[in-house]
This record gives structure tokens, C-alpha cells and sequence, in this order.
């Protein structure tokens, strides 16, 4: 469950922010759950970028609704501090409160030549009152190196009109003290219904996430992106152990 909501932050986050733009934006989505006949909206999610001297701040903060939060309690933040003309991390945050536990995610980037070092630390407390613990983070990668926020400078400069499904596009993330691989394919243009029942083109999108040795790390996520040139992502799944969640952008 943590991982899932985590990575559908991720997934809006990749193309909610427009790259070209140099100002301020925020921008809202909702979260909800659904399983056979029940569709239930279940959080909330805001997506903010602030100008920060010579770079931007990317911020995502996502929360459950109060139902929710009696089944699994989530206060997520992430943080990154990006260069403004490559978008490159400098430094990366995440805080999460999620059903009880906290955890704390910090990671420096510094760069040499071709390769990317991170070093930081994992802050846990499992319960309330069960003693923080402390890890260091001592990673590094090769190429251009990203975080789960940053990598959104990335992704948004792929041409989806090109892409095909046989011949995906691949980045490198650091997250927590893992380096993940993530693959992103494109399965072309496909009609899709929101709320409001009407149908809109999008190109379907699948995220698929991997570490050493190709391993999943997770379940593919599914994300439909408006196909004019906003690339808005309008739907955004991620399967449960029982159920669904998804992420519907709410416009202005």
C-alpha cells in the first residue's frame, strides 16, 4: 500500500508540471479507491513549483480523507531542489506519516563527470513511541540521475507520437537507499471516460519500476495524458492487494 501510493504520486507528478514554465504552479487531484461496484474518493494530492534562487523547489503533499483515515492514515510530503535549466536534483526530501509510522528520507546528490553520488540518511520510527532509527545512505548511479520528483524534467521531454510499445524509454532514480530503474513504455492512443462521462483522447502510459538485477519493486502503473500539447495527466492507476487506486486530475 505505502509503495503504491508513493509511486502514484509520482505518476501525476511526472507530467502535472509544465517543464517549459519558469513561475509558480499548483495544481489538485484527487485520490480514490475502487473495488467492483464501490468507487470511493479517498485523499487529496497538491503538486507545487516555487522559483528558489537559480532553481525550483518541487513539492507534492498528499493526504487520505478522513474515512480513510481510519483504515490507513497518510500524510506524505515530497521534496526536491532542482536546477532551473536541467532540473537536476541538488537534494532530496520525504516525509511520510502512513498508518501509525513515520519515516524520513534525506539525500545530497554531487555529481563527477559521468557519475552521480548520493548520500544522506533513513530516519524510521515503526510506532509512536518505539525509538527513532537512523541508516545512512551511501548510493551512486551513472549518467543522468534523478529523483522520484526531478525526473519529471525527463519525462516531460519525451515525444510520446514516436514512442513505441517494444521500444521503451528508461531513467535512473535514486529512492531511499535503492537505485531503481524505471521503464516507461507507450501503448498508443486510447479514448477514455472520467467522472463526468465524457471521452477524451489521451496516450496510455505504463510505469514500470525495477532495481538490481531486474527485479519489479513494484506493480506497473497505468497513466492516460491528454494528447494536446498540456500533456495532463487525466487518469492515473495503481493496483492493491484488494482493489484499486486511482488519481483523477481536478481542474481549475
Amino acid at each position: 500500500m505505502k509503495k503504491i501510493l508513493s509511486i502514484i504520486l509520482l505518476a501525476v507528478f511526472l507530467f502535472a508540471l509544465d517543464g517549459k514554465a519558469q513561475g509558480k504552479e499548483t495544481l489538485n487531484y484527487v485520490i480514490s479507491y475502487k473495488w467492483g461496484l464501490i468507487h470511493k474518493d479517498a485523499g487529496d494530492a497538491t503538486f507545487i513549483r516555487t522559483p528558489k534562487g537559480n532553481g525550483f523547489e518541487l513539492k507534492v503533499v498528499g493526504k487520505t480523507k478522513p474515512w480513510a483515515d481510519k483504515i490507513f492514515h497518510v500524510r506524505d510530503t515530497l521534496i526536491s531542489m532542482v536546477g532551473k535549466n536541467n532540473y537536476l536534483p541538488t537534494k532530496y526530501t520525504r516525509i511520510a506519516h502512513e498508518k501509525g509510522k513515520y519515516s524520513r528520507d534525506e539525500i545530497n546528490f554531487s555529481r563527477s563527470g559521468n557519475v552521480t553520488k548520493g548520500t544522506g540518511k533513513k530516519i524510521r520510527e515503526k510506532k509512536a513511541g518505539a525509538g527513532i532509527t537512523t541508516k545512512e545512505i551511501n548510493i551512486q548511479g551513472t549518467g543522468q540521475v534523478y529523483d522520484i520528483l526531478s525526473v519529471v524534467y525527463f519525462i516531460r521531454n519525451l515525444d510520446f507520437a514516436n514512442m513505441k510499445e517494444k521500444v521503451p524509454v528508461t531513467a535512473t532514480i535514486f529512492s531511499g537507499d535503492q537505485v531503481e530503474k524505471l521503464t516507461i513504455y507507450c501503448k498508443g492512443k486510447e479514448k477514455i471516460k472520467l467522472k463526468d462521462k465524457k471521452e477524451r483522447e489521451s496516450w496510455h502510459i505504463v510505469f514500470k519500476f525495477t532495481t538490481g538485477g531486474g527485479k519489479k519493486s513494484s506493480d506497473d502503473i497505468n497513466c492516460w495524458i491528454s494528447d494536446d500539447s498540456s500533456h495532463i495527466p487525466l487518469l492515473i492507476t495503481g493496483s492493491l492487494p484488494v482493489g484499486q487506486v486511482r488519481c483523477t486530475y481536478v481542474p481549475k
